[in-house]
């Protein structure tokens, strides 16, 4: 767990997750939330606009049923209320001859929460839970060009390169995509 003023991430129990996928689904709500207002906001994260309520919630039970299975590692960060505001995800279920890596997948922080330093937190416990998980190679995508790239950089990923027209932005457009990955020590 991390925390720095008055937000702390904390890593989503299997049980926690199981529960929330099959029955109660606050979790998924919230994590709902803040997937559309990312999307709505701009964000290149595999969805397009208008991104359905039901569709952006289907997503999340997976992750969810995902990371009570042990496929992944879901972070989330809260407010001191509880409120979710960002979410990151550690995909630790690789082939097997790639049993040290791991995808960091779906940074979010809610745009009322950003410039905070909540996915500065992420980044730092997303790297605290890949060593527990005995993960030594990290791999991440982002849009080329954007504040999430300069983030990666800024908090030691290494630059593998750019694909143009990887992927489109909610809206339609093609934006390229700028591949990192970050060594961790043994």
């Amino acid at each position: 767990m991390t925390a720095t003023s008055s937000i702390t991430v904390r890593r989503v129990s299997a049980e926690e997750a199981l529960h929330d996928a099959t029955r109660g689904e606050p979790l998924a709500a919230a994590l709902t939330d803040i997937l559309i207002n990312c999307v709505e906001g701009g964000a290149s994260v595999s969805f397009m606009l208008p991104l359905p309520r039901t569709h952006a919630l289907a997503f999340w039970r997976g992750a969810l049923e995902g990371a009570a299975r042990g496929e992944r590692v879901l972070l989330v960060a809260e407010t001191g209320d509880g409120r979710i505001v960002g979410t990151v995800q550690l995909v630790t279920a690789q082939p097997d001859n790639q049993p040290h890596r791991a995808d960091v997948a779906k940074m979010l922080v809610h745009r009322d929460a950003r410039r905070q330093g909540v996915a500065a937190q992420l980044l730092t416990a997303v790297d605290q839970a890949a060593r527990a998980e005995k993960k030594t190679v990290l791999v991440l995508d982002t849009v080329t060009g954007s504040d999430a790239e300069r983030l990666y950089q800024r908090a030691g990923w290494q630059l593998v390169g750019v694909v143009p027209n990887f992927a489109l932005m909610p809206d339609g457009a093609y934006c390229g995509t700028t591949f990192f990955h970050k060594q961790l020590p043994v």
